[in-house]
């Protein structure tokens, strides 16, 4: 065979493979257009929903801290005049200073009883999975209906707890959701109530994940159960506890539906929260403008406060 007719079928070969490759790029490119594709189809629906339902209202209520605006009139730039109205608001310092008050009472209580649900739910019993989801079954219920009925229980009067105070011998006891002293504290004790089922599946979880040779090591050892529950429970559960404590926190800035339905933010303003004085000023007294503003703040504080925890967690938590 010829010099020129080995270089022409080598030539028709190289082509042949050139097609080839090509034809294999087109079916690739073809199939990952269609894999993104379906993708997106299952992401468009959620991020559209989002996008209208939360980002869009979130930039809208950012511009609208900027401006006053009562949902009549066209909407009037005002620079800064927001925040410093609210650095001068009695009641947004009252409203801060209640939820504060809220949340310090609510997150430890909370992550106490729903740990010591878990610890008591996580070992055979007869019964267990029933009451693990009796004491979930609360975090399901309507907030509204949670409201109602503990409203009822704490009846200054008429309630079954101030009937069984009275018949274990207190002569005077709290008027609850009437008294400016008790009705943060009725609420606390509601919140508690209802939160603690769902936080204990989360603890639950965090306990049937710590290896048992632990336990097994510990006891020879000679460590009693206390000993382990604080040498090895706790040190274990510590990011279960970080992220308990980072949504309760959350939840408890964002407080609202508990508060208006057993007290209104009353009685005066002991009940009064950074969520109900946004309520009032927005959808009351129609200023928009400075309801946006107020929930600029409490965006702030709980970014903050995450943030702070996060530092916290990262300097000690790094070993576990």
């Amino acid at each position: 065979m010829s010099t020129k007719s080995r270089q022409r079928i080598s030539k028709t070969s190289l082509q042949k493979v050139d097609m080839l490759v090509e034809k294999e790029t087109n079916k690739k490119m073809k199939m990952k257009r269609k894999n993104l594709l379906i993708a997106w189809s299952f992401i468009l629906p959620n991020f559209l929903g989002f996008a209208i339902f939360t980002l869009i209202p979130m930039m809208f209520s950012f511009a609208l801290a900027f401006m006053s605006w009562d949902a009549f009139r066209t909407p009037e730039f005002i620079g800064l005049d927001n925040f410093t109205r609210l650095i001068n608001d009695e009641n947004v310092r009252i409203a801060i200073r209640n939820t504060i008050y809220y949340t310090v009472g609510n997150v430890p209580l909370t992550m106490i009883a729903s740990l010591a649900l878990a610890l008591l739910l996580n070992r055979k019993m007869k019964g267990v999975k029933f009451f693990r989801a009796a004491f979930f079954f609360p975090f399901i219920t309507s907030l509204v209906a949670v409201a109602v009925v503990w409203n009822m229980l704490l009846h200054p009067t008429m309630g079954p707890v101030n009937n069984i105070l009275r018949a274990i011998g207190m002569t005077d006891p709290p008027r609850w959701t009437a008294s400016t002293t008790w009705a943060m504290p009725a609420i606390i004790i509601a919140s508690v109530w209802r939160g603690m089922g769902y936080y204990m599946v989360l603890y639950l979880a965090g306990l049937q994940a710590i290896p048992k040779t632990l336990y097994e090591a510990a006891q020879v050892d000679g460590a009693t159960k206390w000993r382990q529950f604080i040498h090895v429970t706790l040190p274990m559960l510590r990011p279960t506890t970080f992220f308990v404590t980072i949504m309760l926190t959350i939840s408890s800035f964002r407080v609202f539906d508990l508060v208006e339905v057993m007290t209104g933010g009353g009685p005066g303003r002991a009940t009064t929260v950074l969520v109900t004085q946004i309520y009032n000023e927005a959808f009351l007294r129609f200023n928009f403008g400075y309801a946006s503003a107020i929930s600029l703040v409490l965006f702030a504080l709980v970014m903050v406060i995450t943030i702070v925890q996060f530092g916290i967690e990262k300097k000690y938590g790094a070993d576990y």
